[in-house]
């Protein structure tokens, strides 16, 4: 991915999403594109005109932490915007994968028997890994039987991004079609500001682009974003409607790798069609690993 072309889109989205009155200032002149105009996001960073323009077009490296802060304040950027922006300087200064070593291949893990230990003593809650190119490296019992449609009888290895996008049967099992779409997206794009030489993400954002006119329209808005923790609604054949609190925890022994858990309410009639579904897991025979 070309470093300076992705800074330069970067800012300039932040720059068309604000307004003069979002950060206190006149709206003065007639304005000839939206958002704010270079000169005044250089007064609120307290830069000039000129180096702004000048890291707008891509020129961020050697920028000190001290301008980086200054310009995302200015431009009114979130935790994980700040953190996309401080990505792209680092990768501009040839510092991989946010100042550490570079990943591993992530291969070996699918055969790393304590993973797998660890994944099937959760039984109550979905627990898969994935990759920063969306791969589902592996699952407990529950979560192959929740993600079903997704895994589908076998080949390549699952990819919830190329279901989500390229998959009719995803806007049955997602409700919120749009806001996961928009979710898969801004979190491929933070994943690709961390490590710009990720092979598997960009060959993944190349397909998509091609195939999927949304995910190319999505891919073009530049807005990123962490998982985290929150809540989802899915619509599963076997059960029908869930509602699951969802975790994001990294799994340490292999950097860039995500567990996610996903759990329901107890009680909850969620709860009880995770439950169903755990039944239908055990009559499944575990896959080897």
């Amino acid at each position: 991915m070309d470093n300076k072309a992705e800074v330069r889109e970067f800012l300039t989205s932040r720059r068309a999403k604000l307004t003069p009155a979002d950060v206190g200032l006149p709206a003065v002149g007639q304005r000839r594109v939206p958002g704010l105009r270079r000169s005044e996001v250089a007064v609120l960073a307290g830069v000039s005109i000129e180096y702004y323009a000048k890291l707008e077009r891509g020129a961020i490296g050697g920028a000190s932490s001290a301008v980086l802060e200054a310009i995302a304040q200015a431009l009114r950027l979130d935790d994980t915007e700040r953190a996309h922006l401080l990505d792209l300087a680092r990768a501009a200064d040839g510092i991989p994968t946010s100042g550490r070593p570079r990943r591993r291949a992530t291969t070996q893990t699918t055969s790393r028997a304590s993973l797998h230990w660890a994944l099937e003593a959760i039984t109550d809650g979905v627990a898969f890994v994935r990759n920063p190119a969306q791969d589902l490296l592996a699952t407990n019992a529950l979560g192959r039987v929740f993600y079903s449609p997704v895994i589908g009888e076998g080949g390549r290895t699952p990819n919830l991004a190329r279901f989500q996008f390229l998959d009719p049967a995803s806007r049955d099992f997602y409700p919120d079609w749009e806001l996961f779409a928009h979710m898969c997206v801004a979190i491929m794009r933070a994943e690709a500001g961390r490590d710009p030489h990720d092979r598997g993400l960009q060959d993944l954002v190349g397909e998509l682009s091609t195939q999927s006119e949304t995910f190319r329209r999505l891919w073009g808005s530049h807005d990123v974003r962490t998982h985290g923790t929150g809540t989802k609604r899915f619509q599963h054949p076997e059960v029908g409607e869930l509602t699951l609190a969802y975790e994001e925890l990294a799994v340490t022994a292999e950097p860039g790798l995500i567990l996610m858990l996903y759990t329901a309410e107890p009680g909850s009639s969620s709860a009880e069609k995770l439950r169903l579904l755990a039944s239908l897991a055990a009559e499944v025979t575990p896959a080897s690993g």
